[in-house]
């Protein structure tokens, strides 16, 4: 049986994380499937180990960043540090339901080295949608993504993405960025390589509480494309 790897990034999350636990907990005993959950602290000043360390549900394994370093940092390290033949990354709200993960592990199995978690494919379904400000965002990021770095995705940032063992050992060790834009990067990579992509049309619930701030972080995010498109002419991902 394929042994999975669930990273789950967390900064402050003791009150959403013992219900993400729960939900992945239950889907791992109800499918039967062979997984870890690795939860990947980055520098939380609640009680956040605590509520990963001390979940009974499931087998959950903590890895604590040395500071706080971003979520692209915490992804990145959980990838480095697991066992898993595929590995499966979510964010700590469990926006996209973790049932999704069976779809994930078919288009494994077909062949694809990469799924990504689609908010913006036809079949997908936004069942708590954002506000139109950050709708907006969104669309203007994601056209700027294909303008800058030519990355036909349609949703680079849906936080569910999984990778075979194989393209995470392609992927991860190049990953530069350790902020919200890591995902762009990580699909750049990818395609740079030659793997196979997959967007997959999930459910999505968005979160209010979401730690993205809209103006900075956005500001951030615009300014990693051209790293990232940067770093491509300099052969950075080679």
């Amino acid at each position: 049986m394929v042994k999975i790897s669930i990273i789950i990034p967390a900064y402050n999350e003791e009150k959403r994380l013992p219900a993400t636990l729960e939900k992945i907990s239950g889907f791992i005993k109800q499918k039967k499937l062979n997984a870890e959950i690795i939860v990947v602290d980055d520098g939380s000043t609640d009680r956040t180990v605590e509520a990963a360390s001390g979940f009974s549900g499931a087998r959950v394994r903590v890895i604590k960043n040395p500071k706080n370093m971003g979520k692209g940092y915490s992804v990145r390290n959980g990838a480095l540090n697991c066992a898993g033949e595929i590995i499966l990354f979510t964010d700590a709200d469990l926006s996209t339901p973790i049932k999704h993960l069976e779809e994930f592990i078919e288009f494994h199995r077909q062949g694809y080295d990469v799924v990504a978690a689609s908010r913006d494919l036809v079949e997908s379904k936004v069942m708590v949608p954002q506000s139109n400000l950050r709708e907006f965002g969104g669309k203007f990021f994601n056209f700027m993504v294909r303008a800058v770095t030519g990355l036909m995705v349609h949703d680079t940032q849906c936080g569910f993405k999984s990778f075979t063992k194989k393209a995470a050992g392609i992927i991860f060790p190049r990953q530069t960025i350790t902020n919200f834009g890591f995902d762009v990067e990580l699909l750049y990579i990818a395609n740079l390589h030659g793997l196979s992509i997959k967007e997959s049309a999930v459910e999505w619930y968005n979160n209010s509480a979401s730690k993205v701030n809209f103006f900075s972080d956005s500001l951030k995010m615009f300014a990693e494309l051209f790293i990232i498109r940067l770093n491509g002419n300099r052969g950075r991902y080679n």
